[in-house]
C-alpha cells in the first residue's frame, strides 16, 4: 500500500510540473520473479521512477516501454520471458527464471477514471478492496486499471460477482472473460489497508518503532500521559499524537481489523488502565513490552476486578511482544516487534524461507 501512496504522490507532483506519466503494472507472473502480480511503478516522460516492478533488472527496459506508451498514448503489454538460461540475450539479466507480463498505461489526468484516480479511491478507504486490471494477450485492446463501472455491460455483472468472491476469499485471482469475441484477461487484485500502529508510550524506545513503521508505510499514533514525551518534536513522523489518560484518549483513536497496539509506557498503572479499553475494540494485535510475569499480573488483577477474557480473546494479546530474534538494542527490539505484527496480520508462521517447501509467494489462480 505504501507503494501505491508513493505513486499517487509522485503523479500529483508530475501533474503540477506538467510532466506526462505512465503506470507500469505487473499483471501476471509465471514462475519465479522478484515482484509478484500487482507490483506497480510510475514513470514520468523524463525518466523519473516511483515504485518497482522488479529488483532493478527490468526497470531500464520498462522505462523505454513506458515512454513509448506515453508517446503513442496507448496501453501496451510487454512480456519478459526469462525461462531461457541464456537470458542475457534479452539484455535485462533477470536471473529469476520466470515469465513476467507488464501492462503500461499512459495517464490522462483529465480522465476522471484514469488508473491513478482508481488507485486514489483504493487507498482512501480503511477496508479491503479489489483493483481490476484488464489486458489482452493478442494486444487487441487493454482495458487497463479501471473501476468495474467502466467495464462493458456484457461482463459487468460477472466482474462484480468475481470481485465479491475475491473479497470473501481474501485472495487475488486471474480470470479470462470474453468481450465481443476477444478473450480479455483480468487480474482481480485483493488489497488491504496498511497496518495502523498505535504506540501507547512515548519513551525513547518508541522512536525506532515509529521510524521502521514509517519506512514500510504504516501510519502511527503515539499515545502517552506525558506532554513532555508525546510531542511532534520527538515524533515528527507520527500521524497523530495524543496526550492524556486512557479514558480521555481512547475515543480519539480509530480502531479496525488492521490495527496493532503496543503497550510500552513503562508505567504499569497506565498500561493496566489501557488494556481493558483496548480489549473492547477491533484490534488484531495487542503487544506488551516486558516479561510474561507482567502480563500475567495484569490479567490476574483484572480478573479480581471482575474482568474476564475468553481464550479466544486472549489470543490477540502478545506479551512479551516481538519475535525471538536475539534483539538487545531498542532498534533491534523494534524490528522484532514490527516483524511479529506483520506475521500476525499476514497470518504467517515465522519460518526461514530456505525451509519452505512451497513457493515463497502465493500463486494467484
Amino acid at each position: 500500500m505504501k507503494e501505491i501512496k508513493d505513486i499517487v504522490t509522485a503523479f500529483d507532483e508530475a501533474v503540477r510540473q506538467g510532466k506526462k506519466t505512465a503506470l507500469a503494472t505487473v499483471v501476471h507472473v509465471d514462475g519465479s520473479s522478484y515482484r509478484r502480480a500487482g507490483a506497480r511503478m510510475l514513470v514520468t516522460e523524463d525518466g523519473q521512477l516511483t515504485g518497482a516492478i522488479s529488483g532493478g533488472c527490468l526497470e531500464g527496459d520498462a522505462l523505454r516501454k513506458a515512454v513509448l506508451a506515453i508517446t503513442q498514448e496507448k496501453n501496451k503489454l510487454v512480456i519478459y520471458d526469462t525461462t531461457d538460461e541464456d537470458d542475457a540475450k534479452l539484455g535485462i539479466q533477470l536471473g529469476c527464471n520466470g515469465i513476467v507480463s507488464i501492462l503500461f498505461e499512459p495517464i490522462d489526468e483529465k480522465d476522471a477514471d484514469n488508473p491513478i484516480a482508481v488507485l486514489k479511491v483504493n487507498i482512501a478507504s480503511r477496508k479491503p478492496a479489489v483493483l481490476i486490471t484488464g489486458y489482452s494477450l493478442n494486444n487487441q485492446h487493454h482495458y487497463g486499471t479501471c473501476p468495474v463501472e467502466n467495464l462493458p455491460s456484457s461482463i459487468k455483472k460477472e466482474a462484480t460477482r468475481i470481485a465479491a468472491e475475491v473479497l470473501a476469499a481474501n485472495t487475488s485471482v486471474h480470470i479470462e472473460l470474453s468481450i465481443e469475441n476477444n478473450q480479455q484477461q483480468f487480474f482481480f487484485q485483493y488489497t488491504t489497508p496498511p497496518v495502523s500502529l498505535v504506540l501507547v508510550g512515548a519513551g525513547n524506545d518508541a522512536m525506532p518503532l515509529v521510524s521502521i513503521a514509517g519506512i514500510i508505510g504504516w501510519p502511527v499514533t503515539v499515545v502517552d500521559g506525558r506532554a513532555s514525551h508525546a510531542s511532534v518534536q520527538r515524533f515528527p513522523a507520527a500521524e497523530k499524537i495524543l496526550v492524556g489518560k486512557p479514558d480521555d484518549v481512547i475515543g480519539k483513536i480509530l480502531f479496525d481489523e488492521r490495527t496493532a497496539v503496543v503497550l510500552m509506557t513503562h508505567n504499569y498503572n497506565y498500561d493496566i488502565a489501557m488494556l481493558p479499553l483496548l480489549m473492547e475494540k477491533k484490534v488484531a494485535y495487542i503487544g506488551m513490552l516486558g516479561p510474561a510475569s507482567k502480563r500475567n499480573r495484569m490479567l490476574h488483577e483484572l480478573e479480581q476486578k471482575g474482568i474476564h477474557y475468553t481464550e479466544q480473546e486472549l489470543q490477540k494479546i502478545y506479551g512479551p511482544t516481538g519475535l525471538d530474534l536475539g534483539a538487545e538494542t531498542a532498534e533491534e527490539i523494534a524490528l522484532s516487534i514490527i516483524s511479529e505484527i506483520m506475521a500476525v496480520m499476514q497470518q504467517r508462521e515465522p519460518v526461514h524461507l530456505k525451509q519452505k517447501q512451497q513457493a515463497i509467494h502465493h500463486r494467484h489462480l
